[in-house]
């Protein structure tokens, strides 16, 4: 049957798990890698956690001086040293167990093996599926899709416009990363009714892309891409689309959201030269320090302003905001009450203006009006 793992930190129940759980995990299956070495079995090095814990049933209780937890109901520990204390306690007595009981320890491992295995297959079964799914599927004409079949690590740029697409196109690695580009400000889905959605042709070209269907018909595992990333110039028109994309996600796919999918990217608003030194902000407070701090010494500085991602060459596009390695992402969450998401997306989405003039006026103090676009 389905394992299971109870833990507890200075007796209080810890549901979510944490730091003590990974040094449990960690501490069995590195064992078992150990004992498979030394008895000469290789087939032990596809071996994970999620293998040996799956039909696993324990009971886990540390006893911590000043705790942290973590999480929304603040069940999850978070402290680091929970780690090292699970696995000093742990390893040896294990290690000793496998030793003195050869017989045992082999019917274990051959059973964490045989799961592996499991898995391994059913990844690949999932990835052939995917393969003759994307074949069936009818993806639109404007998408660049990248050319690797498995989900994992797969990423789809959203982004305004052919112009921004066609450098995104250049920019991209072209196994991991696909490019849709969309004409315009999308269908604000906040406001528009389900005949008006049905009809509009950038939301059938975003949903047929991701091909994991909406609403109640989402499925996650149907999901072609490991994230979704919206690519919008660092301006304000650039941020209202951003927020109409959000909203549509929100509405039309809430678990894409809360699962971890959705990202922002964070494209430059400034290039800064002096001499052959280059560096990039992203808004007037990041160009100031960077002017203070990394161009203080004597040479004319050049500043420049993107007008937008299309105006960027594809090669400082892929520096600044698409390579895995240099760029920045926010992550989209949804971290407070549920109820108060909905309410502060239907105040600023929806179709009534004043809700978003009382928005505006109980934050009015707020505002920072050299940087309002009035």
């Amino acid at each position: 049957g389905d394992g299971f793992l109870n833990s507890y930190c200075n007796t209080i129940p810890t549901g979510e798990g944490g730091t003590h759980e990974a040094g449990f995990r960690n501490v069995l299956t590195r064992g078992l890698r150990a004992y498979a070495e030394l008895v000469g079995n290789k087939r032990a090095s596809i071996v994970t956690s999620e293998d040996v814990m799956i039909s696993a049933a324990g009971m886990l209780s540390v006893f911590i001086r000043e705790p942290e937890f973590v999480g929304q109901t603040k069940d999850r520990l978070a402290t680091i040293e929970a780690i090292r204390i699970v696995e000093a306690a742990i390893r040896d007595p294990f290690d000793h167990w496998l030793a003195d009981n050869p017989q045992e320890a082999s019917k274990l491992l051959e059973w964490v093996i045989a799961r592996a295995d499991e898995r391994v297959r059913r990844r690949q079964e999932k990835e052939v599926s995917r393969k003759s799914a994307v074949r069936k599927l009818r993806l639109p004409g404007k998408l660049a899709d990248c050319t690797q079949n498995a989900a994992a690590g797969a990423e789809l740029f959203i982004v305004e416009g052919d112009s921004a697409g066609g450098s995104a196109k250049q920019a991209r690695d072209r196994a991991s990363q696909a490019v849709l580009p969309l004409r315009g400000k999308i269908l604000n889905v906040a406001s528009a009714g389900n005949d008006k959605l049905a009809a509009n042709q950038q939301i059938s070209d975003l949903i047929q892309a991701l091909g994991c269907g909406t609403r109640s018909k989402y499925r996650d595992q149907d999901l072609r891409y490991d994230r979704v990333i919206i690519m919008t110039d660092a301006d304000v028109d650039g941020a209202h689309i951003a927020s109409l994309l959000i909203t549509f996600f929100y509405q039309e796919m809430p678990s894409l959201v809360r699962d971890g999918h959705l990202y922002l990217a964070v494209p430059p608003l400034y290039s800064i030269r002096q001499g052959g030194k280059v560096a990039y902000a992203r808004d007037d407070a990041h160009k100031e320090e960077l002017l203070r701090t990394e161009f203080a010494g004597r040479g004319k500085v050049e500043i420049g302003r993107f007008k937008g991602l299309g105006e960027m060459m594809a090669a400082q596009l892929k520096e600044t905001t698409m390579d895995p390695r240099k760029r920045t992402l926010l992550r989209v969450d949804v971290i407070d009450a549920e109820a108060a998401t909905k309410d502060a997306v239907d105040a600023l989405m929806g179709t009534k203006p004043e809700a978003r003039f009382r928005f505006i006026q109980e934050r009015a103090e707020f505002a920072e009006t050299e940087v309002l676009d009035i």
